[in-house]
């Protein structure tokens, strides 16, 4: 089926979907769900269509998978999406349209079978939605020349913001997979040493300047085997999707611990994410050109299709005295220097294998205006200066403080929209 944005917004469900939702037939991002108070249900695979979740386990076992590479196969009767994360993207673009086919306006096997129909979609208020995949690894990367420029500036001052190695390669850190977790759940303030005051001991205690960061994360598809590099104009094709991500930063034990190897303790305590990965072909009518890179690359860096996506960005707070939320920041995911591709080439250059399931973020995703930077490190400048948050001000997130992250790329006449990624600030343990 095409993907041009043509051919995309002359597509029709027989869904009924909102002329705002995020959910049209266009975009079709996959999930993982039980029914709400279901605990002991087993988990199933679905994409969100409207406000419902059409159940893929219960597609499949209608037969409605008949392409050569899903029928018969297990893949959505499985309680994450790694298996099919690992099929690749014939089976990817072979799912997709088969389910743009039974769900598009002029096709009855869904539509006029009500039984059917009952069985697979499940209106999204009688869901909870769970972390979609088994996530193997995950890696943080370090790719908005904004952040970094901003980072320098407010830890190294103005002589050399940015290392001379960042043009020249994707920075990143290997992150905390077992503390990933899905959009909703609570983020109980952490605690750890903070820089020493004077000659006294390091302070320890909840952390005094907690921070959210707006980034994206992509999730692997087929990996590759040890000692085996994925070359740049391949890559593409071990990226399944992207999720918006929320990496919980505490900035004074960041600050107090990171020399000389990096974050620990003020990054590994959470990191949320969306429910629902977006495909990178529902994405594919948003790609514009990335930025221009001085130096040029090395060649296992210098690809062909070197691009990224228009994908807008909002970050909002509501604290917990307030009944609505404000934004505090919007920004694009194309001001990306260093491209998806780029960092999973760079990634495995050395022959590091990559899983199906595994995880890659962005980074902060700040932009160049005052309103696109992409955390409160930057907003406030490490906490020099206050920014309004309604009718109250915040230099670092309060308990009680819900942050809700949401990304939509808005198409013609259509939305490919991400959701929200939300998580609620608690009180440090006793």
């Amino acid at each position: 089926m095409a993907e041009g944005k043509q051919s995309q917004s002359q597509l029709r469900s027989f869904v009924e979907v909102a002329p705002g939702s995020h959910f049209p037939i266009q975009n079709l991002p996959f999930g993982v769900f039980r029914r709400r108070g279901a605990a002991t249900e087993t988990p199933r695979p679905a994409v969100a269509i409207g406000d419902f979740a059409l159940d893929l386990a219960a597609v499949s076992d209608a037969g409605l998978f008949d392409g050569p590479l899903l029928s018969g196969s297990p893949c959505f009767r499985q309680e994450t999406l790694n298996v099919f994360l690992g099929m690749g993207r014939p089976a990817w673009k072979e799912a997709r349209a088969t389910l743009q086919k039974i769900l598009s306006a002029d096709e009855p096997v869904l539509r006029d079978n009500e039984v059917l129909r009952k069985k697979c979609l499940v209106t999204m208020s009688n869901i909870e939605m769970l972390l979609p995949i088994t996530v193997g690894d995950y890696t943080d990367f370090f790719c908005s020349v904004h952040h970094a420029r901003n980072c320098g500036f407010i830890f190294r001052g103005p002589q050399t913001p940015v290392n001379p190695n960042w043009f020249h390669l994707p920075i990143g850190y290997h992150g905390r997979a077992s503390s990933v977790i899905i959009s909703g759940t609570d983020i109980i303030r952490p605690k750890g040493q903070g820089h020493p005051t004077g000659d006294s001991q390091p302070y320890f205690g909840p952390s005094k300047k907690l921070d959210f960061e707006l980034e994206m994360a992509a999730i692997v598809g087929p990996g590759n085997e040890l000692g085996k590099p994925i070359d740049i104009n391949d890559a593409e094709e071990h990226i399944f999707g992207l999720m918006i991500m929320n990496d919980w930063s505490a900035r004074d034990i960041q600050a107090w611990e990171t020399i000389p190897l990096g974050p620990f303790l003020g990054k590994s305590f959470s990191t949320s994410v969306s429910p629902w990965i977006v495909t990178m072909d529902a994405l594919k009518p948003f790609t514009c050109d990335a930025p221009k890179q001085e130096p040029e690359p090395l060649p296992y860096l210098a690809e062909k299709n070197h691009v990224n996506y228009d994908i807008p960005l909002e970050v909002w707070i509501k604290p917990k005295e307030q009944n609505e939320p404000s934004m505090v920041a919007k920004s694009n995911f194309k001001h990306l220097y260093w491209t998806l591709t780029q960092q999973l080439a760079h990634h495995t250059v050395n022959g590091c294998n990559l899983r199906p399931g595994d995880m890659f973020a962005t980074g902060t995703l700040s932009g160049p205006e005052p309103e696109s930077l992409g955390c409160l490190l930057e907003l406030t400048w490490n906490g020099q200066k206050e920014i309004s948050v309604g009718n109250s001000t915040r230099k670092f997130l309060e308990d009680g403080d819900e942050v809700i992250l949401t990304a939509c790329c808005k198409g013609e006449g259509y939305n490919v929209g991400f959701g929200t990624c939300t998580g609620k600030v608690l009180p440090a343990l006793p």
